[in-house]
């Protein structure tokens, strides 16, 4: 199983969210690239980055410090928020992201996923962010009533690349993923299925890994308060 860590992007700053609340932010510090560089360092084999205004305004607003960790890292990173359009895809690959995250579009124009993942083999993937089951969107902001599974499923002849799965309760909360409902999506699907929201410890990392079926883990805020040794979960998941 892969861990992703996790770079949120706001106003410039590396954050984390309390459940998906922009005014519920603490910086974590103020250089990405050089926190990108620290995760290169220990040996991750991608970086997850989200550009937190740009899910918010619909376009990409921290482009500046997505390329800065573009220049700073040779790792693999991929980028949700603020992508749905084809220009800002074509855009962010051609400046090197090698995955581009597509969550509201997904919702709102789910062709435009089919024909980028078409387009660009292997380097989209869905976002699927959910409170209690139903998909939420516009940075967490809109809440809809399609079930996590049945908008899954809509890609699966797709070549989606992955889908990632955020229980918005649990995302920033320490309080442990939702280890049920993401093993259950990643059976329900054949594309790989990336565990996001509440990964607190070890354990957390441990237990998603034995599903058997998970494909990675994303873990921001227990990494930068110390909860989780970067390097020794990378050890710990290689094994």
């Amino acid at each position: 199983m892969i861990l992703y860590p996790a770079i949120d992007l706001k106003d410039g700053n590396c954050v984390r969210l309390l459940r998906g609340d922009m005014d519920k932010a603490t910086i974590f510090g103020a250089d990405p690239a050089a926190q990108a560089a620290s995760f290169a360092a220990a040996g991750c084999a991608w970086i997850h980055l989200v550009d937190l205004n740009g899910a918010f305004a619909g376009a990409p607003v921290n482009a500046k410090a997505v390329r800065d960790i573009l220049k700073e890292v040779d790792v693999p990173c991929q980028l949700g928020g603020g992508i749905r359009d084809m220009k800002t895809i074509e855009m962010w690959l051609s400046e090197g992201l090698s995955r581009v995250i597509l969550g509201t579009v997904a919702v709102e124009d789910p062709n435009l996923v089919r024909q980028a993942a078409r387009a660009f083999e292997g380097k989209i993937a869905v976002g699927i962010d959910a409170r209690k089951g139903m998909v939420a969107t516009k940075g967490w902001a809109e809440e809809t009533t399609i079930n996590v599974t049945d908008l899954a499923r809509k890609f699966e002849d797709a070549g989606v690349a992955a889908v990632i799965y955020t229980d918005i309760d649990r995302d920033g909360a320490m309080q442990g993923p939702n280890i049920a409902a993401t093993e259950a999506l990643a059976h329900a699907v054949s594309m790989p299925v990336i565990a996001s929201g509440g990964v607190s410890q070890m354990s957390d990392l441990l237990a998603l890994r034995d599903t058997g079926v998970i494909a990675g883990a994303i873990s921001g805020r227990a990494l930068y308060d110390g909860a989780i040794d970067l390097t020794a979960a990378l050890a710990a998941l290689q094994v």
